[in-house]
C-alpha cells in the first residue's frame, strides 16, 4: 500500500453528527501542537484566542486576518485527520456580507481549511446565509462572544433572565436556519444551552455551556496548564505543564552557568 493510500482520511463537516458520539474539539495554533492533537480529536479550531494565548493580548480584538492565515496554514500542514476550522477575526466580516466573503475565501484558499467560524446571532444570520450559499462552510458561535467583550462590559455569562435567555435562543435558531453546520455555545447558563441543543438541527459544541451539547471544545493551553493567567470555571486541567517548563528552564540555566552543559558529547569533533 502506498504512503498516500495509508494516510487517514481527513474529516469533513458531514462527520460532525448531531446526536452521535460526542464531538471532540481542541484549539491549535502551531504545527507541533496540531501534530500531537490530530490523532485524538474530531476537529481543530484555529481560534482567535491565539491573540491572548500566543501573543499576550488582553483580548482577541487585535488579531488580524494575516495572523489567522499564518496559524491556520501551519495547523493544516501538521495535521492529516482532523477537520480544521479557522476563526474569522474581529473586523474582518462585520461590515458587510461581501467583506465576510472576501475574508473567508482568502482564509480557505491560503490555508486549505474546511470551514470558518464567526461570532454573532440574528444580526449575522444573513452573512452566514450569504457565505454558505457560496460554498463556504460556517461554524457559528453564540452566547458569550469574546469579540463583543467591550460592548458587553466584560466576559459575562449569557442567558440569565428571561429576556436574555430568549435572545440567545433566537441567536442560535437564526444561525442554524441560515445554514451553519455546527454551533459553538460559550459561557451560557446550562438550561439555555440545553434548550438550544434540543431545538436546533445542527450539532452544538460546548464551552462553558452544557454537557447536553453534542460536543466539547477547550483551549488546549488551558487543558495543559500552560496558560495560567486565568482559569475559567468550565476548564478541567488534565496536566500542569507550566511548573515542568519552568523547572526545565531553571535546570538548563543552572547547567549552563556551572559549565555542565554543553559537554564534549554535545560537540562535533575535528577531521
Amino acid at each position: 500500500m502506498s504512503t498516500q493510500q495509508s494516510r487517514p482520511k481527513r474529516r469533513g463537516i458531514g462527520d460532525l453528527i448531531k446526536g452521535g458520539a460526542p464531538i471532540v474539539g481542541l484549539t491549535a495554533y502551531t504545527a507541533p501542537i496540531a501534530k500531537l492533537l490530530d490523532p485524538h480529536v474530531d476537529f481543530l479550531l484555529v481560534g482567535d484566542s491565539v491573540g491572548m494565548v500566543v501573543y499576550g493580548f488582553d483580548s482577541t480584538l487585535p488579531v488580524t486576518l494575516e495572523m489567522m492565515i499564518a496559524h491556520g496554514a501551519a495547523v493544516m500542514r501538521a495535521s492529516s485527520r482532523a477537520l480544521i476550522v479557522v476563526d474569522l477575526p474581529f473586523g474582518s466580516y462585520q461590515a458587510s456580507r461581501e467583506q465576510a466573503f472576501r475574508a473567508a475565501a482568502r482564509i480557505m484558499a491560503e490555508t486549505g481549511c474546511a470551514a470558518v467560524k464567526l461570532e454573532g446571532g440574528t444580526e449575522m444570520a444573513e452573512t452566514v446565509r450569504f457565505l454558505t450559499e457560496r460554498g463556504i462552510p460556517v461554524m457559528g458561535h453564540v452566547g458569550l462572544m469574546p469579540q463583543s467583550v467591550h460592548a458587553e462590559g466584560g466576559f459575562k455569562v449569557q442567558g440569565r433572565g428571561r429576556d436574555e435567555a430568549e435572545r440567545v435562543k433566537a441567536d442560535a435558531a437564526a444561525i442554524a436556519e441560515a445554514g451553519a453546520f455546527a454551533l459553538v455555545i460559550e459561557g451560557t447558563v446550562e438550561p439555555v444551552a440545553r434548550a438550544i441543543t434540543e431545538a436546533v438541527p445542527i450539532p452544538t459544541i460546548d464551552i462553558g455551556a452544557s454537557p447536553a451539547c453534542d460536543g466539547q471544545i477547550l483551549v488546549t493551553d488551558d487543558l495543559l496548564g500552560v496558560f495560567t493567567e486565568f482559569k475559567p470555571r468550565f476548564v478541567r486541567r488534565y496536566t500542569e505543564l507550566a511548573p515542568l517548563i519552568g523547572a526545565a528552564a531553571e535546570a538548563y540555566a543552572a547547567d549552563v552557568r556551572a559549565r555542565r552543559f554543553p559537554g564534549p558529547e554535545h560537540c562535533f569533533g575535528g577531521t
